[in-house]
């Protein structure tokens, strides 16, 4: 590597192959197949590759791309410290290809009447990303309007959209097999399931490492319709005779306040109970002590959301993709070795 630059020969040279075949690969010409170009793409990606402004791929479609738009509900718009940062990446990664990008809130009244964007016709908009769930029918309306569109960490079968989506499923698996590693062997989940499908994707990763590991899921210990308030958990530790070993919460405001409540029954996180949850945003980090979390690279998943539209403007037949990021596990101070007995609810 000259100068620091990766090459298509650092490529080749790291695969064994040549300099032929990776050229081919990441500019999208014929005599690669499907999966050798996807090992290039990824050795590529690893690398720090730079594509040309010129290169036949995913990170621009064959014609000039103007206007990129981009909607949420009012709600996601308010949760800036998670969907704020994917949103950054979004205006950072649009600038760099010279995209105009147009955004706009959608608020309730506007789903229950199934008020189209006026984006949409303001504008003469290229592609669409929409940002977390909104409402599926609306959701559903929008897309039928014809416009290419991503979805980003949402998805659901009846709506026909590309989508980039957290490895949901693998992430949970793994944060319960870490407090399973710590001898935890009485694990709750808390969670609203019936929120978005990635919750309930994490609660099937729970379960799955329970059943691998030949544990049983405790019902009295699964909380799935939970209000993400401190009096709706407080309720819930406070109803239960005995208590798990280990919460596995599904984002980390559940895991913020399910820490708070055991605090308030004088319980120690994690000598009594360890908590672990999912996101590793600003409330994992700002808690005491602080929460072990799973890690979404929030940055990788704009620029995946942009690439992928990009991509999908100029292949229109194709068929619809749904694209898993990693995620990565972040051990802090609230998981620890479990303890003999289950706490009792003070």
């Amino acid at each position: 590597m000259k100068n620091g630059k990766v090459t298509m020969q650092d490529i080749a040279d790291a695969l064994g192959i040549t300099k032929n075949t990776v050229s081919r690969a990441l500019t999208g010409k014929q005599g690669v197949s499907k999966q050798t170009e996807k090992i290039i793409r990824q050795k590529a990606e690893e690398l720090g590759y730079k594509y040309s402004r010129n290169t036949a791929s995913k990170k621009q479609p064959a014609f000039p791309i103007k206007n990129i738009a981009l909607i949420a509900s009012d709600y996601v718009f308010s949760l800036k410290n998670f969907f704020g940062e994917i949103y950054l990446s979004i205006e950072k990664e649009l600038k760099a290809r010279d995209i105009n990008f147009y955004t706009e809130s959608i608020n309730h009244e506007a789903i229950e009447n199934f008020v189209m964007p006026s984006v949409l016709n303001n504008h003469d908009i290229d592609g669409l990303l929409i940002l977390s769930h909104i409402n599926t029918d609306y959701t559903q309306k929008v897309i039928e309007l014809g416009i290419p569109t991503v979805l980003i960490d949402h998805h659901e079968p009846l709506l026909k959209s590309d989508s980039v989506l957290t490895n949901n499923r693998l992430g949970a698996y793994e944060a319960v097999e870490h407090l399973i590693s710590l001898g935890h062997r009485e694990i709750g989940f808390i969670g609203n399931v019936d929120y978005s499908p990635s919750y309930r994707e994490r609660l099937e990763g729970y379960e799955l490492a329970l059943k691998r590991y030949n544990l049983n899921v405790k019902k009295e210990f699964v909380y799935t319709n939970v209000s993400e308030t401190i009096e709706n958990l407080h309720a819930f530790i406070n109803g239960l005779d005995n208590l798990p070993t280990a919460f596995f919460c599904a984002n980390d405001q559940l895991g913020f306040l399910t820490t708070y409540s055991l605090q308030l029954q004088s319980l120690s996180v994690p000598d009594d109970v360890s908590v672990i949850s999912f996101d590793n945003g600003h409330m994992s980090q700002v808690a005491v002590p602080k929460i072990s979390s799973v890690d979404i690279d929030l940055k990788y998943f704009g620029k995946k959301a942009v690439e992928q539209l990009c991509w999908r403007i100029g292949n229109k037949n194709e068929p619809i993709q749904e694209i898993l990021l990693p995620t990565k596990l972040i051990m802090r101070e609230s998981t620890a070795h479990a303890s003999k007995q289950n706490a009792k609810v003070q």
